[in-house]
């Protein structure tokens, strides 16, 4: 039925007018939105073939041992926490436990720390590689730290050698929050297999997209069957020890018998469908990036207007990044005119943001929340929030004319 349709035939004209240079460079495909509509069509829409498919072609790529697919990386997050305090946990944290988190993170790396009773402990971060502070790090580890939260940011990350051997030395649980980072190596291996646990997310704007989505993996197999619980209701419904639950609750219908507490975090076979013909062209994907943001880059700084006006984020030692985006440190002398060059990129048709969101311990919530007991200055996050911004990273190649537009725009916006 939909061998020959095309999005064309369904929707000729294009509705919305987009920027020259926008935020996210719709990489969502023809391709990708027709598995979708083959889904919807099949009427089997909700969790089911679709989404196990593309959990097992998941974890074969970036090489896991488990893989769950779930509405969204943020709720990837907030799984990895829940499980690990988690009563049917051999091993669980307790109330007050400590968990070390960037100053520069997104909010939902973030806020499962606290929903779960725990205490996050912020860090410092590395001037050049935007990722946690080594040093800093471990002069905050105390004897109620428990979990390192790591931030793998933009695509790049930072030593990993070394933060394995903090992670040993004082036998730590890490969550590797891979969502801006999914295909980026370390070593040749893919980031999200150092940890525990590690979460991804397939939102519009990143590597890959299934509109809405992301993905949890871990390494145990207990914690498996935790989350897997924890995703769809508490229920026992689906787990490898599903008989023996049903054996000791014989009175209790077996259709809905829950074994845990629990969410409804379950993504739909749409979503998956979508987001499997996505990963498939994840390489594809990450080769255009790079060479599109190379191009970019070299063509900045060969224009005769360049002045050293911003500073670009390079990958760290042994890391083959899946870049997110192209990521800048402005000039200091550009600092009190940041605010209106960004605007002024924005009305040329670059759209651009902070850094993820900055430095987070700036934001009200940290305040209300009284997350932080006393004044600590967080320098290079300070650094990174004054003077960093983000623009998108086209996924489809791009001209020498685009090109020649796009440096036009860009030097426009800088006033000095």
């Amino acid at each position: 039925m939909t061998s020959n349709l095309t999005l064309k035939k369904l929707f000729p004209k294009k509705n919305s007018k987009q920027k020259f240079y926008p935020l996210n460079g719709a990489s969502l495909r023809d391709i990708d939105l027709i598995e979708g509509i083959k889904t919807i069509i099949s009427r089997q829409v909700t969790m089911s073939k679709k989404t196990k498919n593309f959990e097992n072609i998941f974890k074969k790529k970036i090489k896991m041992k488990h893989a769950l697919m779930l509405n969204s990386g943020s709720s990837a997050n907030l799984l990895a926490f829940q499980c690990l305090i988690n009563p049917y946990r051999k091993k669980r944290l307790r109330v007050g436990d400590e968990v070390i988190v960037p100053a520069v993170c997104w909010s939902t790396s973030l806020w499962p720390i606290v929903q779960c009773g725990l205490k996050p402990v912020f860090v410092d971060v590395d001037k050049k590689t935007f990722n946690i502070s080594l040093k800093d790090l471990e002069e905050k580890i105390t004897k109620r730290t428990r979990v390192i939260m790591m931030v793998h940011v933009l695509g790049n990350t930072t030593n990993m050698d070394a933060l394995m051997e903090i992670k040993k030395k004082h036998n730590l649980i890490l969550i590797e929050d891979t969502c801006e980072s999914l295909g980026s190596k370390y070593r040749k291996k893919f980031l999200g297999n150092f940890g525990e646990f590690s979460t991804f997310s397939f939102y519009f704007s990143h590597q890959i997209s299934s509109v809405e989505g992301g993905m949890i993996c871990c390494k145990s197999n207990q914690d498996l069957e935790i989350i897997k619980s924890l995703r769809s209701h508490g229920w026992a419904r689906g787990l490898k020890n599903q008989k023996k639950i049903e054996l000791r609750n014989k009175k209790i219908d077996k259709r809905f018998l829950f074994y845990n507490s629990g969410f409804n975090l379950r993504p739909t076979d749409i979503q998956a469908s979508i987001g499997a013909s996505q990963f498939r062209s994840l390489d594809k994907f990450i080769k255009i990036r790079k060479a599109n943001r190379k191009k970019i880059i070299d063509n900045l700084k060969k224009d005769k207007k360049w002045d050293n006006q911003v500073f670009f984020l390079m990958a760290n030692n042994n890391v083959k990044p899946s870049w997110f985006g192209i990521p800048m440190i402005m000039n200091n002398k550009y600092k009190n005119d940041k605010k209106h060059i960004l605007n002024l990129l924005d009305e040329n048709g670059i759209e651009n943001r902070p850094i993820i969101s900055g430095n987070f311990t700036k934001q009200p919530a940290i305040k209300k929340y009284k997350l932080i007991e006393k004044k600590i200055l967080f320098n290079n996050a300070e650094y990174i929030d004054q003077l960093g911004f983000f623009i998108g990273l086209p996924v489809k190649p791009i001209s020498k004319n685009f090109l020649s537009k796009f440096n036009n725009k860009f030097f426009k916006s800088f006033i000095k």
